[in-house]
């Protein structure tokens, strides 16, 4: 099986320091926007620029959800909350606006923590 790739925004300081820490710590490798291959892109949704994505060999996670399988990756304790979290209903909406919410404020949240490169 094939490390899941998580698809960042290789222009974006804040989502560029975001992927860093997912690799780190987590078991994904991470793919710019600007690294894509076209086998990649064509797996991704038509709108892919809009959010972050995350590959895996057999599926393809975006926005929250991308990022919930990123941080599932990372820690037991993290699969453990968004286990007790996926068992709320509304949850994967509420999660879905608090990526756009946050994802709407790249340029603010690059201004407290961002990274040029990998």
């Amino acid at each position: 099986m094939a490390k899941p790739r998580m698809v960042y925004d290789d222009d974006c300081g804040f989502c560029t320091w975001c992927a860093a820490l997912g690799v780190r710590f987590g078991d994904v490798a991470a793919v710019g926007f600007g690294e894509l291959s076209p086998d990649q892109k064509a797996r991704l949704p038509e709108d892919w620029r809009s959010s972050a994505h995350l590959l895996t060999d057999d599926a393809v996670y975006s926005g929250g959800a991308a990022i919930q399988g990123v941080l599932v990756r990372m820690s037991v304790a993290f699969a453990a909350a968004f286990w007790l979290l996926e068992k709320i209903p509304g949850y994967d909406r509420l999660r879905e606006k608090l990526y756009r919410w946050g994802a709407d404020r790249r340029d603010w949240w690059g201004k407290i923590v961002s990274r040029d490169s990998l």
